[in-house]
């Protein structure tokens, strides 16, 4: 500072004046000069904001380069300069890469002509002709899950009245899925269609409709409850449509996070698997949102209710009534009950509501463990096989996710029917591994459709001592 006084004190006022303006001008000649030598660095940046600002006397008071627009990298110079193209030119999102499920969320004009199975988005910004191919259930890496679901086309191109004539136009957007797969078996119509329509739905609060490719009316019917939940609008059987429907969003096929799950990081609002349980809680209208918990000096009339859940084919218990017995010597009042034989699915959901315990053999009856209230103890029985880390991550990972306490029993030999079928010192028992090297239908005719449960009450005994202890806590 003390410099500047110095050097400003050596000249006069004119004189100072004149050194400003020459300094200005010599400025101007260095820049013009740079900008001559060095013009085709810059070609690239198309959008650097360069201005003089000038008073109302013409003076020259600064050059203004934005700097923000300078420090950015190549990339996102193109983006930014390429950014009104890309707001005016929306093209069908397709997203091939995850592992469990394809699909597509398309803007603009989208019409649905499902007898055709195809639908048609406009491309008339861009004119591209692209068509991507979908089939829009929830386990696309299952050969034989998706050679039951019916492929559908994408296809953007440019519409115009000859393409397909609109015969209803919705204000609403539109999801489109599947009813093949493995549609039918209570697990995966939860795993793969439910609670994928869950997370891709819930977001629009009813506001959204469905279109159903590979239409099941049992299946409708069973889950109406849920559905009427997700959408107020009619759901339209693709099979025979020959209508066109008209929408400015459409998703093709179900987003799908984890088996039998949510993840709030992925899922559109954040939502969880327990925000499913508490829907599913209000769809099917039940009471219960927390299990019993019981106390040391509790009255002995109310007890914990456990549910045996019943099979009457494979992976039954052979000795129910035995395990029902010694569970009410324990002080459970107990429910033996099988899904979907003589029970409506709504009339199932409130038995399991209403009990504090649920217990059942690996398979798809466990499924119904959501249900449960929370806190209430799931007990899962393995049966022989290497069966495990399955029944782990088809029920013990989800039933932990859903506030549930979750306890397993592993089945002895003595304990399985396949002691009456194979000698001890067969493959069966003792190398599990070698039918998993044959693949799933090598594991599934022995272990999933040979095999029953006799349990040992005496050993079983101290799982269900364990239960009372979680709802004591």
């Amino acid at each position: 500072m003390e410099y500047n006084a110095i050097l400003a004190k050596s000249f006069t006022r004119n004189e100072q004046k004149k050194l400003s303006y020459g300094a200005v001008l010599a400025f101007f000649v260095f820049l013009l000069t740079c900008f001559t030598v060095f013009k085709p660095s810059f070609s690239h940046l198309p959008i650097v904001n360069l201005r003089l600002s000038i008073n109302g006397s013409s003076r020259p008071r600064m050059l203004q380069i934005d700097e923000n627009i300078i420090s950015r990298s190549p990339r996102q110079i193109l983006s930014t300069g390429m950014k009104l193209q890309a707001e005016t030119t929306r093209r069908p999102v397709c997203n091939v890469y995850e592992p469990r499920s394809d699909y597509c969320d398309i803007e603009g004009d989208i019409r649905i002509h499902g007898k055709l199975s195809t639908i048609f988005c406009s491309s008339r910004q861009n004119g591209l002709n692209e068509t991507w191919r979908i089939r829009p259930y929830a386990r696309k890496g299952d050969n034989a899950a998706m050679s039951s679901t019916t492929e559908l086309s994408v296809k953007s191109l440019v519409i115009d009245d000859r393409t397909s004539v609109c015969s209803y136009s919705q204000g609403v957007p539109a999801i489109v899925f599947s009813l093949g797969g493995y549609a039918g078996n209570q697990f995966h119509d939860f795993s793969d269609i439910l609670v994928p329509l869950f997370i891709t739905s819930y977001q629009f609060h009813k506001q959204v409709q469905f279109h159903v490719r590979d239409f099941k009316p049992y299946w409708i019917s069973k889950y109406k409850p849920i559905l009427r939940q997700l959408s107020k609008y009619p759901i339209i059987n693709m099979d025979n449509e020959n209508n066109v429907h008209c929408y400015r969003r459409v998703i093709v096929g179900l987003k799908h996070h984890k088996e039998f799950g949510v993840d709030p990081f992925k899922s559109p609002e954040g939502y969880s698997v327990t925000d499913f349980t508490q829907f599913l809680r209000r769809a099917y209208s039940l009471n219960r949102s927390t299990a019993i918990r019981l106390s040391a000096g509790q009255n002995a009339t109310k007890k914990p209710r456990l549910l045996i859940v019943s099979r009457k084919s494979t992976r039954k218990f052979t000795n129910e009534e035995e395990i029902a017995n010694m569970a009410t010597s324990l002080g459970y009042e107990v429910v033996v009950a099988e899904p979907g034989v003589t029970i409506t699915a709504s009339e199932f959901a409130r038995i399991v509501n209403s009990c504090d315990v649920m217990m059942g053999v690996h398979g798809a009856g466990l499924t119904n463990l959501a249900f449960l209230p929370t806190n209430a103890v799931v007990i899962q029985i393995i049966p022989l096989g290497g069966l495990e880390w399955l029944s782990r991550h088809d029920f013990g990972e989800p039933a932990v996710e859903m506030k549930l306490r979750y306890l397993e029993y592993k089945i002895r030999e003595e304990e399985s029917s396949l002691i009456e079928l194979y000698p001890r010192n067969h493959v069966v028992f003792r190398d599990p591994i070698s039918f998993a090297r044959l693949g799933w239908d090598a594991v599934k005719s022995v272990y999933l459709n040979k095999q029953n449960v006799k349990l040992d009450v005496a050993s079983f005994r101290v799982t269900l001592v364990e239960a009372l202890k979680l709802l004591h806590s």
